[in-house]
């Protein structure tokens, strides 16, 4: 069984000024001369965490991490104003020319899919490979499953405590309900929205719950930013067109891809990845049978380290 590599600290820091008012937080871990990949964090909003560094071999990649705008160290913190999927991909191809990359391997789990296979299939010359994990196309039916109806029949203990900060009569529509508050002016009433929205995520993510992994969506900091930001994102369909990255997949054919899915994921089920895997028969599909959503759990976590091990040599032939 695959682990997580031993921790690192990063040899570079960077902050990048993109569109005003956002400054992205940039490190760079591992072999200065690497392969070249890049982690792309889930949410959006969730930011990095330190062991987000140790799903590859510090000896053979050039590990790049960096906040997307509104998360985690990137400033200002939980900021909506620029916020969009071109956005994102526009600062992904600022990243990679200020840091003299070429080409990149990039590896995403959940949101971080969806950013990678957009980016993927907006500049699919600049993609060495692709490692996906927990697949998330942001269709709107995979909205209203996690967010309206669905995961609350898996769920009905935590959807209590998920639906409490939302009247009775304006619950038809949870994510254009929780978008009111959490862009409202009142500061308390923000703020518990956003830690009730956040914790649903959490206390979903794994097969068998996970303290760390509630103790990190609880924390007001992740909380506020992953709650407001994925709410603007859902209101505004991502700034996606329905079903456009599977219509967009064939430009993928010629890149190696891994798709890695948790069998028991509620937040992302697995039909995305089916369809993703149907549209892009050319990636390796991989069925963890004992995980739900979270990179953290083992099976995943064996699944994606092998991935970058093989994918590292096969890109060396």
């Amino acid at each position: 069984m695959e682990v997580l590599f031993p921790d690192i600290r990063p040899y570079a820091r960077h902050s990048l000024a993109v569109d005003a008012p956002h400054v992205l937080h940039i490190e760079e871990c591992g072999k200065p001369d690497g392969l070249p990949v890049v982690f792309i964090h889930g949410g959006p909003g969730a930011g990095c965490e330190d062991y987000h560094r140790r799903f590859f071999d510090p000896e053979v990649y050039r590990i790049i991490l960096f906040d997307q705008r509104g998360s985690g160290k990137s400033t200002p913190h939980a900021e909506l104003e620029g916020n969009t999927s071109q956005a994102l991909v526009a600062d992904m191809e600022a990243i990679r020319k200020h840091l003299k990359i070429d080409k990149w391997v990039l590896f995403g789990g959940s949101w971080g899919s969806t950013l990678a296979l957009l980016y993927a299939e907006t500049h699919p010359e600049q993609v060495l490979g692709l490692i996906l994990r927990g697949i998330f196309l942001c269709r709107k039916r995979e909205i209203d499953w996690f967010y309206q109806e669905g995961a609350s029949r898996l769920f009905p203990d935590a959807w209590q405590d998920f639906i409490k900060p939302i009247p009775a009569d304006q619950r038809h529509d949870m994510v254009a309900s929780y978008y009111i508050r959490l862009t409202g002016e009142d500061e308390l009433a923000r703020m518990a929205a956003a830690k009730a929205w956040s914790i649903w995520e959490g206390r979903t993510a794994t097969l068998k719950q996970s303290k760390s992994v509630l103790d990190h969506f609880g924390r007001p900091h992740t909380a506020l930013s992953l709650a407001r930001i994925e709410c603007h994102y859902f209101m505004n369909n991502a700034f996606l067109e329905e079903n456009q990255l599977l219509r967009d997949a064939h430009k993928l054919k010629d890149i190696p891809g891994y798709i890695i899915q948790g069998r028991y994921d509620v937040i992302c089920p697995m039909e995305s990845a089916w369809e993703l895997h149907q549209a892009w028969p050319e990636a390796q599909f991989d069925v963890i049978p004992d995980a739900g959503h979270a990179a953290s759990e083992p099976g995943i976590i064996h699944a994606l380290i092998k991935a970058t091990r093989t994918l590292s040599i096969q890109l060396k032939k």
